[in-house]
This record gives structure tokens, sequence and C-alpha cells, in this order.
């Protein structure tokens, strides 16, 4: 729904449209605190609310009052756990960044919150975005806290864990629509990153902001920003330190996929060999602060360019000699499939690419919800058949065609 289309609405209206079939009338009024008379008279715009009652049903719809008076628009489709998942990640980003905790108790040990950490990279690679925002909340707020009181190998440890914290915070917000937040997730860590002196995770960082520059249609500063980062860690093949040849791996991936997105192939093609080179000298899948690179990251990422650029033969010839690990992560295998998927409708491979996209739908039913290519699939298959494609958009909850 665009703004002005919003803005058309009545208040009541986008409030009852924000409340989704997931909650009552009844469930909202509990969840704000207010009655449910107040409520029931709210949507029917039967009177003008007051600033707390806009507040308070604003809290409880996980959303902004400029979204409940038409300033805003929400994003479409998403559900009551996602605005709530939006909010929680948010309240976590700006209150740990304003030093906001007020804990009772003393705030989890360098320990405690690293095996945090680890959850919170599990979480996010499953695509569970409500135990996701709950994690980083944790991580964020108290390493914040601790980190404050911290001194010498301490603080720069906590100073890193933070750093990645807020870089998951950044990727889940840029999935889940939020570029503002990304890009605020990613301004503390990368000041995190630059006081720890960790030159991977601060190159880490670039590669992220590279592909929010992507999603945001900035494809320009996407190549520049991944190509920048890419040449101030530019490694030695000979005597490179594997941490430094897996964030220049990642950075030429990154570099790569922007340059297809503009039709660049020649640029695209040699930022991939360098991918290459650099998996190769890796010889084997690695992953450092959730990120992950290896031989399995540039042939899957190779698919995908491939697809981009137009070459839908050379990615379905590509897919054909790629094997997928048991050890690569949920969303990246599924990711890749979606490329996959495009490729055989491109070429005409209608059945399989059905199956293929039914494949990630049952796979990440979460996370699919929030990608832009199932419903370019969807509408390319319904060319062929309608019938088919509403099958499979009841079988993974996602709507592919209106």
């Amino acid at each position: 729904m665009t703004v002005s289309n919003w803005a058309d609405l009545t208040n009541g209206k986008r409030i009852k449209h924000l409340r989704g079939s997931d909650l009552t009338q009844q469930g909202l009024a509990e969840a704000s605190g207010l009655s449910l008379a107040l409520v029931q008279k709210a949507e029917q715009d039967r009177g003008e609310l007051s600033v707390g009652s806009l507040l308070k049903l604003a809290h409880a719809l996980n959303t902004d009052v400029s979204v409940i008076l038409g300033q805003q628009a929400p994003r479409r489709g998403m559900s009551q756990d996602a605005r709530t998942a939006v909010r929680r990640l948010s309240d976590a980003v700006h209150d740990s960044a304003l030093g906001d905790w007020v804990g009772i108790e003393d705030p989890s040990t360098l320990a405690e919150l690293s095996t945090a950490h680890d959850r919170v990279c599990a979480t996010y690679w499953r695509g569970e975005y409500g135990e996701l925002s709950e994690l980083i909340a944790k991580v964020l707020l108290e390493g914040s806290a601790r980190h404050g009181q911290a001194t010498g190998a301490e603080r720069e440890r906590l100073g890193s864990l933070l750093a990645s914290t807020y870089q998951f915070a950044s990727s889940a917000a840029v999935l889940l629509g939020q570029r503002d937040l990304a890009l605020s997730a990613l301004t503390s860590a990368r000041h995190l990153a630059d006081d720890s002196g960790d030159a991977v995770l601060a190159a880490l960082l670039e590669s992220t902001l590279s592909w929010i520059h992507l999603r945001s249609a900035r494809v320009p500063r996407a190549v520049a920003v991944a190509e920048r980062a890419a040449l101030r860690i530019e490694p030695s093949f000979s005597r490179a330190p594997r941490p430094q040849l897996m964030a220049y791996g990642r950075l030429m991936i990154s570099a790569s996929v922007a340059a297809s997105r503009r039709g660049d192939a020649a640029s695209a093609d040699d930022y991939l060999s360098q991918a290459h080179a650099a998996a190769a000298r890796l010889g084997r899948d690695e992953a450092m602060y959730g990120t992950h690179f290896g031989p399995t990251a540039a042939n899957t990422e190779a698919v995908g360019i491939a697809v981009a650029l137009g070459n839908h033969g050379k990615a379905l010839k590509l897919a054909s000699h790629t094997q997928l690990p048991l050890s690569m992560p949920k969303l990246a295998r599924n990711r890749y499939k979606l490329d996959v998927a495009l490729a055989q409708c491109a070429a005409g491979l209608h059945d399989q690419a059905g199956d293929t996209l039914v494949e990630v739908g049952l796979d990440a039913p979460e996370w699919v919800r929030h990608q832009a290519l199932p419903g370019v699939i969807g509408k390319r298959l319904a060319k062929v058949s309608t019938a088919r494609v509403r099958t499979i958009s009841e079988l993974i909850g996602v709507p592919l065609i209106a």
C-alpha cells in the first residue's frame, strides 16, 4: 500500500488494518491498556483519540503514531509478529546506543554474552525473526552496559561482539524492509569495530552496507563501497591470514553481485574471479562473525550473478555442478534456490521452478514472506498456469498473484 493510498484511509480504518485478523479488538484493548469500548469507537472513527491513547495503540500494534495518522504507510503484508520483531529490534538498537539499560541485576558476563551471540547467529540464519529480536535485545542492552564498565582486552572483545550483533540487527532490519533502522544499527557497529581495532569485522560491515545500498537500488554506491573496503584489506594471497582472505572474498562477492545488477558483466566477472581465487586459497568454507565465505559461497553466488546478467543457461549449468553441503546456512541455501527457480522459469522449466519454489517456502516459511523473488517467479509461472501458482501460494502461505 502506498503512502497516498494509506493517507486516504481514516484513522479507524488504519487501526483496523494494522490490527489484522490475528488480533481481536479485545486483544488490542488488553495489549494497549485501553477499554474495549474505546478501541471499538476508534475503529469506527467515533470521536478524536487523545495523544495518550494514540501512543498506547501504536505501542500495542508495534508501529508508530505517524503510521496510525497516515503520515507513513506500513510495510505491505507485514504480520503482527513481524511488526513486533521490528519494534523490538528498533528499541534494542536505539536504547543500547543511548545507554538506556535499566536491569535490576548486573549485566551478563562476557562468556554469557558470547553464548547469546552464537544463538543470535544461528537464529538469524534460520530466519526466525521473533526469537532473533529477543536475543539481539539481550546482547545489545546488556552488552552495552558491560562494555561501558570494561577495560583492556575485555572491552575490545565486547566491542567486537556488540559490533557483530549490531550487524545482525542491521541485516534483519533490511530483510524486514526497515532501511533506516538498518543504517542506524550499522552506524553503531562501525564505531565499535573501529574502537576495537578489528579490521576484519570492519571490512565485513562494509559488505553489509553494500547490501543495504543494493536493496535500496543505489547500485553504483553498492559497488563502490565493496570495492573500496576490499582494497583496504586486499591480501597477499601467498601469506594472507585466513580471516583476511575470507573478508576480501566476501567483499568481492558483494561487488560482483552489485555490478551484475547494473548489467556490467565485465566488472562482475572480474570481481567474481577474485572471489573464486580467495575461496580456492581458503580451500574450505569459513565462518566469522556469522558471515560465511568459501568455495560454496563463490559457486552459489556465481549462479545468482549469471541470472542477474540474463545468462540463464549458464546459471543452470553452474547449478548442475554445485553441491550444497549440509553445513550451508538455511537462508543462504534458500536464497540460492530462488535464483535457480528464476533461471528455471526463464528456461521454460516451469514445473521444476514451481517445485523449487515450494521447497524454499516449506523450508523457510517466515523468511520467504519478506523476499521479492517469490512474487516475481509466481507472476512468471502464472502465465503458464494460474491454478498451479494458487496451489503453490496455499502450500507456502505467500500470496504470489493477486
